[in-house]
């Protein structure tokens, strides 16, 4: 039995021999089981080949299909895949579950002048035989993956080398931009190497998509997937590549056994991620993003609810899609946690040591949080009293907050929460104090910080917002991350004129992490909700079919609907 999402099937054949087969009952979201008839008895560990023959459906939900004029170039059509979690099945028949893990090698033929890349290492190419006016891409994964790890891109692709083992790849317009925003790639994958051990992959590259892919990144094994929207031009969004890096050990290794445990694979690699930047950028720094992850949890808790089942670290996904559960809690409060036990363990050198250990153990494999727990607990045999003072139970299986918060270094928080706070607290008549001097040795991370502060508290008044803009002119600034929440900020206030500007950048990008707030927020204004849903009604059929149907659901529109 193999798992298939809107695939046509037309034959299997078994060592050659063909074979009866059959699509049973389709799913709404986990697609139909292809249940093949072998052809003879199969003995204990005798090995068979299995051949399908197999067409995609245009509305597979694990790709993209663009047309020239959703691409920079204008030129050339494009398509990229995605399959996490469970979408690889609309790609290919496949056992589509990260408990199983395979190799694989590919030929793609394309158009010549498109160049097809993989989540493996390039094995070369050559003119297509059967048409001069195709190429043939060969690639090579020898490292066991899960399949949500399958993935390719196919369009007018540029490459730029930035370092020993890391070509950045984008459309011609954006290459340049792409090779200086990564610069610091090399520096952060061997910092990874010393924390974790050594990187089995081969190449590191990088891929970047059109506006409309749907996560900051995807951690492709050798080639990981990222938004235009970390191209901030100043390298000040490279945490998200840090934490692409980091998923090559946690996650890629070392693979969640089922999606209940995503926290396994998504609060390491945020562990890392984090200890990356403080290798690079300082311990107050890493404190400081540590504290920001906190807030982030605390936003996503008060967006779904202190009850909400998806807020538990290991969630119930029986008949729940993956993607409609999907949120920060599994990297957030994941994280907490891992920090939480570093201060309690004795600091971040004995637990890195753990760390190294743990994915020495399970490389290769797949694991739930039981296998983790005991690891930890024969780790550190020495310390089982204290971590018997945790309490397991509410950390992974009570939803809201975590039971406990770790303690965060404030030196580099402390101005972005005394300026939020004059912000929150200020009457009319305090206005005029404010000024752009209030920001002058505030860095972009501290200005995301602030906006970030200011969303938790009570919406401001609509003066308030005004006035912020005459003074720090917010509405210039480009960087997706600082306009992502002023945006939110000016909705949430009521402020019309900022109607027109959140519309803009939940439809001129489709990264959830921004298009959905941007449109629930829309939504929940009522000066904004015919435009918001007539907005997307317009936009639905260039969006990335996830985001769509899940923006769908925010806007408690119908499945079927279209303007």
């Amino acid at each position: 039995v193999l798992d298939t999402k809107d695939l046509q099937i037309s034959k299997v054949a078994v060592n050659g021999q063909e074979t009866k087969f059959a699509l049973g009952q389709r799913h709404s979201f986990k697609g139909a089981p292809l249940e093949i008839t072998l052809p003879f008895e199969l003995r204990r560990g005798q090995d068979v080949i299995v051949e399908t023959s197999f067409e995609t459906s245009p509305k597979s939900s694990a790709l993209q299909w663009l047309t020239p004029e959703q691409t920079s170039g204008k030129k050339h059509p494009f398509l990229f895949s995605q399959c996490q979690a469970i979408h690889c099945r609309a790609i290919l028949p496949c056992q589509d579950t990260p408990s199983v893990k395979l190799t694989y090698y590919a030929e793609v033929s394309v158009p010549k002048e498109l160049v097809a890349l993989m989540s493996a290492n390039r094995d070369g190419e050559m003119p297509d035989p059967e048409d001069s006016n195709r190429k043939i891409y060969r690639f090579s994964q020898k490292v066991p993956i899960p399949c949500y790890l399958i993935a390719f891109v196919v369009g007018a692709l540029e490459s730029r080398q930035i370092g020993p083992r890391t070509l950045v790849w984008a459309e011609k317009e954006l290459a340049d931009k792409s090779a200086y925003e990564f610069a610091e790639t090399e520096a952060m994958l061997k910092t990874a190497e010393d924390l974790a051990g050594p990187y089995v992959w081969g190449q590191y590259d990088l891929l970047v998509l059109p506006p409309s892919f749907p996560y900051g990144g995807m951690e492709n094994p050798c080639l990981t997937f990222v938004t235009p929207t970390l191209l901030a031009g100043d390298r000040s969004l490279s945490n998200v590549i840090a934490h692409e890096i980091s998923h090559s050990w946690t996650g890629n290794l070392v693979t969640n056994k089922t999606w209940e445990h995503f926290w396994l694979n998504e609060g390491h690699t945020v562990y890392l991620e984090r200890r990356i930047g403080g290798r690079l950028f300082g311990e107050q720094f890493r404190h400081f993003q540590a504290l920001g992850g906190w807030r982030e949890l605390q936003n996503t808790i008060n967006t779904l609810g202190d009850t909400s089942p998806f807020t538990n670290l290991i969630p119930n996904l029986n008949e729940v899609d993956p993607d409609v559960a999907y949120s920060t809690v599994p990297y957030e409060k994941g994280f907490a946690l891992l920090f939480h036990l570093e201060q309690l363990l004795g600091g971040p050198d004995v637990f890195i040591g753990f760390l190294k250990a743990y994915i020495q153990q399970f490389a290769y494999k797949s694991a739930v949080t039981e296998d983790w727990k005991k690891f930890l607990y024969s780790y550190f045999k020495d310390k089982v009293d204290v971590l018997n003072k945790v309490d397991w139970n509410a950390w992974m299986h009570t939803p809201g907050m975590p039971p406990v918060k770790p303690t965060y270094d404030m030196t580099l928080s402390n101005s972005c929460v005394a300026l939020s706070q004059r912000w929150s607290k200020a009457k009319e008549s305090d206005l005029c104090s404010f000024s752009s001097a209030d920001l002058k040795d505030l860095s972009s991370h501290q200005l995301i910080e602030f906006l970030a502060l200011l969303l938790l508290e009570a919406p401001l008044p609509v003066s308030h917002v005004k006035r912020m803009q005459e003074v720090y002119n917010f509405n210039a600034v480009n960087n997706s991350e600082i306009r992502f929440r002023w945006l939110r900020l000016c909705i949430q206030a009521k402020w019309e004129e900022a109607i027109p500007l959140a519309l803009k950048m939940a439809t001129e990008q489709g990264r959830m992490k921004f298009t959905r707030p941007l449109f629930r927020d829309l939504y929940n204004f009522e000066k904004s909700r015919d435009q918001a849903i007539s907005s997307f009604m317009q936009h639905r059929a260039r969006m990335h079919p996830v985001a769509a149907m899940l923006v769908a659901k925010d806007l408690k529109v119908g499945q079927g609907q279209t303007a």
